[in-house]
């Protein structure tokens, strides 16, 4: 009979999240794959208890998840954490629990705190519907292409950037999407917990000169179906232009324009090329 794989949510700030099945689930499994196996220890060692701990990320993903695959398939137990927050979630670990239903391994879940939901209510902004758009891409042109694609998104968009890039993610943004209204969430369930409410031109300015603290949590307001079809007005080759002037290719750019105004890409891409 194989054992089971346990998703288990961790505590993103507070330790005093960690729900008591949570814990039992901890103590009680053969091992635990953790993200960080430093981190994991000190949220071992505050409950007073040990247990195995394997690593397992992204650098290690491939070997790390044959290597608990197989115990599991010999009948073991595993509970899956990573640093803070839900396993899986913008996390190698999706992999492993991929590889679980594969394989007929039973998956359960014990949840816990989430980034995403946990900002998501503190922003005050629409949370009907929205998207989860994770990390930005680290090189420019990914990033803004990235960006351009989420340009007429009607759900509230929700990102995660680390401080030393949030200067530059505000700039982009702000070129992408306009001055549209923006929580920064940072420090969730700690001692300097903040919702900071603005705008992304204010962000992007403040933020040239104030140094950030703390990873963020971005909640980006959605764009109305009434500012959709005031820009679907709008001249496509102009925009595709402008995409241009962003850093898109001349493809991609009548490809975003296309999409912005109903005009089809190959009309838009034949006048930029006669244009250059």
């Amino acid at each position: 009979m194989p054992g089971m794989l346990y998703i288990v949510g961790t505590p993103i700030g507070n330790l005093g999240d960690l729900s008591p099945r949570a814990l039992e689930t901890l103590m009680t499994c053969d091992f635990i794959a953790a993200e960080d196996t430093r981190v994991t220890r000190k949220l071992l060692t505050h409950f007073d208890f040990k247990k195995e701990l394997l690593p397992y990320h992204e650098h290690n993903r491939k070997e790390a998840g044959e290597r608990i695959l197989g115990r599991m398939m010999a009948g073991e137990t595993c509970a899956l954490v990573t640093d803070a927050g839900m396993p899986a979630i913008s996390d190698p670990g999706e992999d492993l629990v991929n590889s679980c239903h594969e394989n007929g391994i039973p998956v359960a879940s014990v949840p816990g705190p989430s980034a995403v939901v946990t900002a998501l209510a503190l922003s005050g902004l629409h949370t009907a519907r929205f998207t989860f758009e994770g990390f930005l891409s680290v090189s420019k042109k990914s990033r803004r292409e990235h960006l351009a694609s989420l340009v007429n998104e009607t759900r509230t968009m929700v990102f995660y950037e680390a401080p030393h890039k949030l200067p530059a993610t505000l700039r982009d943004m702000y070129e992408a999407f306009g001055d549209r209204r923006i929580a920064l969430v940072k420090e969730i369930t700690k001692i300097h917990e903040n919702a900071e409410r603005t705008t992304l031109k204010d962000a992007a300015e403040k933020y040239e000169t104030v140094k950030p603290k703390g990873e963020y949590v971005l909640i980006i307001e959605a764009k109305t179906q009434a500012e959709i079809d005031e820009s679907q007005t709008e001249d496509p080759v102009a925009l595709a232009k402008s995409l241009l002037e962003q850093g898109l290719s001349a493809s991609e750019a009548a490809k975003q324009a296309a999409r912005l105004t109903g005009v089809k890409k190959g009309d838009i891409y034949k006048q930029l090329l006669n244009e250059e």
